[in-house]
């Protein structure tokens, strides 16, 4: 059965991730988009102890909007949570339950399937933490449960709902891309351990100020990991930086944010340059990421810097 909490990242998010590794249980959090920015590493807290979906970047009634404005909720939280997490999302919560043929139209544009549930929980509602926990002792093989990020009830529930399934033979399983409901999971959480491996690359001496480029992989899945890199100006403010980063063949970098990124031929070396202004004063730090998918081969990638 499929354990699902709406409404985050923010609120009880902690909370629940602490329970839910302390019980052994995991769930599939449909987030908000507009609430990702601030909490990037809360959602990829949430992807050690199970799954992401989207859950629209405002949480409106979405069979009231437009197409467009349709497409705009779902379009940018998709965006911000692959800039988290270096998936995009496969499943796809329509605030309130409400759907209808367009909103399912433009779901398929983006590869989402709808989730709905076969229990409410109530928490939203006020419901007890007994309530809870009686709700979830319904659920049968292939259920979905309602639950909300934001509810001390809901976090206090835990626990409990992890005895009942025991009892009854139940594990608390992801949710079908192709069924939209709980099946069995087929990786470990998070796909693999986050490691936290960090490898200094050069200081250029360029005109205009020295910059180093610091390297760090910061989650890894069965098949792919994702890399950050700082880049830091030295005791001179600069007014520009080029960062180059190498990966080792058969490695490809599948996706990048917060940079405007260029290949060579080979395509195993990027260049990656400011989005935008890339000014910074002595000192000053700025990251840019990417997921790279491994073919095998988890060398951590080279890194550097000059200025321009």
């Amino acid at each position: 059965m499929g354990l699902t909490y709406d409404d985050g990242p923010g609120g009880t998010t902690t909370q629940l991730i602490n329970a839910l590794r302390s019980a052994n249980l995991r769930a599939t959090f449909f987030n908000q988009g507009n609430k990702v920015g601030g909490n990037t590493a809360l959602v990829q807290a949430q992807r050690q102890v199970g799954w992401v979906g989207n859950h629209s970047w405002s949480h409106p009634h979405m069979t009231q909007l437009s197409q467009a404005q349709m497409t705009s909720e779902i379009s940018q939280t998709q965006q911000a949570l692959q800039q988290a997490t270096g998936e995009a999302p496969k499943l796809f919560r329509p605030p309130y339950g409400e759907t209808n043929a367009t909103l399912k139209s433009v779901q398929a544009q983006f590869g989402l399937t709808e989730v709905l549930w076969s229990v409410d929980s109530q928490d939203w509602n006020g419901a007890s933490t007994a309530a809870i926990v009686q709700a979830a002792s319904t659920l049968q093989n292939g259920g979905v449960i309602l639950m909300h990020d934001g509810y001390q009830t809901t976090v206090n529930a835990i626990p409990q709902i992890a005895a009942n399934l025991a009892s009854r033979g139940l594990c608390a399983g992801m949710i079908s891309p192709s069924t939209g409901r709980a099946v069995a999971p087929s990786d470990t959480p998070g796909g693999g351990p986050t490691t936290t491996t960090t490898t200094t690359t050069t200081t250029s001496q360029q005109p205009g100020g020295a910059c180093t480029a610091t390297y760090r992989t910061t989650q890894q899945w069965g098949d792919r990991f994702n890399g950050e890199v700082t880049v830091r100006a030295g005791s001179s403010a600069i007014g520009s930086w080029t960062a180059t980063v190498t990966v080792t063949a058969p490695q490809k970098v599948s996706s990048t944010w917060s940079g405007t990124p260029s290949w060579d031929s080979s395509g195993n070396v990027m260049t990656m340059k400011p989005s935008g202004n890339g000014n910074l004063a002595p000192g000053a730090s700025t990251t840019f990421g990417f997921t790279v998918m491994a073919n095998g081969q988890w060398a951590a990638p080279t890194v550097s810097c000059r200025t321009p």
